[in-house]
């Protein structure tokens, strides 16, 4: 007997164990995908192991078929996902499903035909078994689909399990391969025209059609100019004609068309010769790291806004390519990608990768197999967080640029990971070198280069000497008291906005809320419109003139009286990215002004048209969210503007303080990045807090300090680490006994803080009421040990009836 042990894309947490036979058992590899039925389904799974120990708690399937001929992950790939599963308690399929590429699995789609030597008495069947049976003789098989189009109703299931029962139908289950190479049509000319006499020949058959013979003569003067095949798309650009008029050419047998297969993320352009110059303090910087690693495996780059990180990365890519090892480059956000590969691809060339969620399944299968093959195209990745997952050969340097973004945290679905912590551990087993870079470092990074775990470089001036900005603090309680604001602008904002725009200079506005305004209230009853189905007031949206919700997208028209009680007094309160935008463009009319959020950059270039027009100098004023806080760079922006510094500061979250002073920085550190020193405008009600006094002194440490002084008091990281349990149900009061329950095992059983079952500032989503709880684990004891107790707590939960309908996530290092 022989088995093969295999992880299935689906929540579970066990592998299981499939039968094959002596010949499939010797040619199966780990790493390698194989079609597995469960339930009545078919998946694709991965082969962890192969075996010859029976299941002893059931009775091991067939595999249906295998999918590869050699494996398509590897083995330390294997192991860092079962490190993630372990660490994060989530299952080693959630891993599986989330990083790889869904063109890799193969989803089963049922296939319903007509049995061959079925009876069939027609009076016995009903109008819509009847259709069936119809379409049945006409075509061989109908997919599910087919079927509801048919009957055009969508609960099909009942009729076609009564034409089975009839023993009329089959189901099939069919495996369909999404992934299709990229083919490319390229023509040339029919061999029988390629002699002299033959171009006569050509030329008399198209005396009479003009535009056949533009054609071929375009096609001629391309293949003059360059040696290389013709595609289409280039002959029918180049003559200003269709593709119609080609295909008269090929049906006449004058020209002839061929596939050729072609990368789908390919680059145009040559690497520039150009040598990076360093300037002195970014060679102390890369000598001092290359240092570090002869000792340390991480190395934090604490480099001030505009310091020239990036460079220092490029020359350390540079030393390590030379070794023929693989680099990977890690991003918070899809929007810095887009202008880190350009600048990466200057100095690489076509090695670099890039790998992220706004790319299509196929291409990023391609970049999955590249980087298996160890291929050119893929000595550099660059990606988001899940470029962590690709099948690396021999990794040699990790860097994750802007190592404090939240955004490196995957919140929901499992597996809830960091990429950052997991990118370390990726490192540790390819051992490899890990380089984190940040001007406003997370204080758990910092504090691990205190105690000597990681090693510190710092940076402290900008390149070529560029001054930091200046900040200048506004305080808006005293401004709104002498009526000097117009709308949600100090008098000095817009004196500094007038002056940069009359110099020709770009400003950036920051606003951390979409939308208009997120709340709109009634004058006379004070009703707000809430979201049906979640805890929250609907944003309203000027320009598609609707309230939508942020949490679930429910959306209703703007109302024109007050739902409760009728009035026509209606008033926002609050605002968004969007009103900012109306008021600037009647306070600058001859201003262009753009916006950057979620609503702007849907769809795959979103990013890179908004960011391109504003490098271009297109756009004058750019108003965004915290996405334009992340490390971009535009030569242009002289001017930065935080248009309320408070809703940050006040977040009901014990890192509002970090996270307000690294999202100011950063923003400030948009400003002045060439020649000229820039300014900052921050408006505040709240001038003198901490926070806002140490970003204006450019002051880490300070900040640092006071928030490690209170994380030590109140028990929170680095001194704790915290697990989050978040459960979820429909039904309020179920819930409220359910997480009291869970609550009381927990704090009976663990000897830690837990606090809870707390409801969260927005306690209904989707119609779930929520309820967390906070298990905050001391540093002195054991991590792994406390986790197996929680997860024995968790299962006997799962295992209480009344309670196997609460939804639980867990969420382990949530911040």
């Amino acid at each position: 007997m022989f088995f093969v042990e295999v992880v299935l894309p689906l929540s579970l947490t066990k592998t299981l164990t499939y039968r094959v036979s002596e010949a499939e058992f010797y040619f199966i590899k780990k790493g390698m995908r194989v079609a597995v039925p469960i339930k009545s389904k078919i998946y694709t799974a991965l082969v962890l192991d192969v075996h010859e120990n029976a299941p002893t708690l059931y009775e091991a399937k067939e595999i249906h078929q295998i999918l590869d001929e050699k494996p398509i992950a590897t083995e330390t790939q294997i192991k860092h996902w079962l490190w993630i599963a372990n660490y994060y308690m989530c299952g080693i399929g959630d891993v599986y499903r989330g990083a790889f590429p869904s063109g890799l699995l193969l989803e089963s789609e049922t296939i319903i035909s007509y049995k061959i030597d079925a009876i069939v008495n027609q009076n016995e069947l009903t109008d819509e078994e009847f259709l069936i049976y119809e379409a049945l003789q006409q075509q061989s098989s109908l997919k599910v689909q087919e079927i509801i189009l048919i009957l055009n109703k969508k609960n099909i299931f009942p009729i076609l399990q009564k034409l089975m029962d009839k023993d009329i139908i089959v189901l099939e289950e069919e495996i369909k391969e999404n992934y299709k190479p990229k083919l490319i049509r390229y023509v040339k000319l029919h061999s029988k025209y390629e002699s002299d006499s033959g171009l006569n020949e050509l030329l008399e058959v198209l005396k009479n059609a003009n535009k056949q013979k533009e054609i071929v003569l375009a096609y001629f003067q391309i293949t003059a100019s360059e040696k290389k095949p013709i595609t289409v798309k280039k002959l029918v650009e180049a003559s200003n004609s269709t593709s119609a008029v080609v295909k008269a050419l090929i049906e006449k047998e004058i020209f002839e068309e061929y596939y050729l297969q072609h990368d789908r993320v390919a680059f145009e352009g040559r690497a520039s010769e150009k040598k990076l110059l360093l300037s002195a303090a970014q060679e102390t910087a890369f000598a001092e790291i290359k240092n570090i690693f002869l000792e340390k495996e991480v190395c934090l780059l604490h480099g001030v806004t505009s310091s020239g990180k990036t460079e220092i990365y490029i020359k350390l890519i540079e030393e390590y390519l030379k070794t023929g090892r693989q680099v990977l480059y890690l991003l918070p956000e899809i929007a810095l990608t887009t202008q880190l590969v350009s600048r990466l691809r200057l100095h690489f060339g076509d090695k670099v990768a890039v790998f992220h969620s706004k790319y299509s399944n196929n291409e990023r299968v391609e970049v999955w197999k590249q980087t298996l093959e160890n291929s050119d195209k893929a000595q550099i990745v660059i990606g988001a967080r899940s470029a962590l997952f690709l099948p690396f050969n021999d990794l040699g340097l990790l860097i994750v640029d802007e190592e404090h973004e939240q955004t490196f945290k995957q919140t929901d679905p499992a597996p809830r990971y960091h990429a950052r912590d997991s990118a370390i551990v990726l490192a540790n087993l390819h051992s490899a070198k890990v380089l984190l870079g940040s001007a406003t470092p997370s204080i758990e990074t910092y504090f691990n280069t205190q105690i000597e775990k990681f090693g510190l470089v710092t940076i402290t001036e900008r390149y070529n000497n560029v001054r930091m900005p200046e900040v200048l603090l506004v305080d808006l309680k005293d401004k709104h008291f002498r009526k000097r604001m117009t709308g949600h602008f100090s008098d000095l904002l817009i004196e500094e906005i007038a002056e940069a725009l009359s110099l020709g200079e770009q400003v950036i506005l920051f606003q951390n809320r979409r939308g208009y305004s997120p709340i709109i209230e009634c004058l006379t009853c004070g009703h707000v419109p809430h979201c049906q189905q979640c805890d929250v007031s609907l944003t309203f949206h000027k320009h598609k003139n609707q309230l939508r919700c942020h949490y679930c997208g429910y959306s209703i028209a703007k109302p024109t009286h007050c739902h409760s009680c009728s009035s026509i007094d209606l008033t926002t309160k609050g605002f968004g990215t969007e009103q900012i935008e109306q008021e600037l463009v009647s306070l600058f009319p001859k201003a262009k002004t753009g916006r950057m959020d979620q609503d702007t950059t849907r769809g795959k270039f979103g990013f890179e048209k908004i960011i391109d027009t504003f490098k271009n100098r297109e756009i004058d004023i750019l108003v965004g969210t915290q996405m334009l806080a992340k490390g971009l760079d535009f030569d242009n922006v002289s001017l930065v503007g935080i248009m309320n510094a408070d809703n940050m500061l006040h977040h009901p979250d014990f890192r509002a303080f970090e996270r307000s002073f690294q999202m100011m920085t950063q923003v400030a550190g948009r400003a002045g990045r060439s020649e000229k020193q820039g300014k900052v405008v921050i408006q505040t009600y709240n001038p003198n807090h901490n926070t806002i006094q140490q970003v204006t002194n450019n002051n880490y440490l300070g900040m640092y300090k006071e928030q490690l002084y209170d994380r030590q008091i109140y028990k929170y990281p680095p001194y704790f680490r915290i697990i989050k349990l978040t459960l979820k149900h429909r039904d309020f009061d179920k819930l409220k006994e359910g997480s009291m329950w869970m609550y009381k095992v927990l704090s009976q059983n663990l000897n830690m803080p837990v606090l809870g079952p707390e409801e969260p500032a927005i306690n209904r989503i989707r119609n779930e009421y929520i309820r967390t709880i906070l298990i905050k684990i001391p540093q002195n004891l054991p991590l792994a040990g406390t986790k197996k107790t929680i997860q024995k707590m968790l299962n006997s939960f799962e295992a209480v009836p009344q309670y196997r309908t609460i939804k639980l996530a867990v969420n382990v290092d949530f911040y």
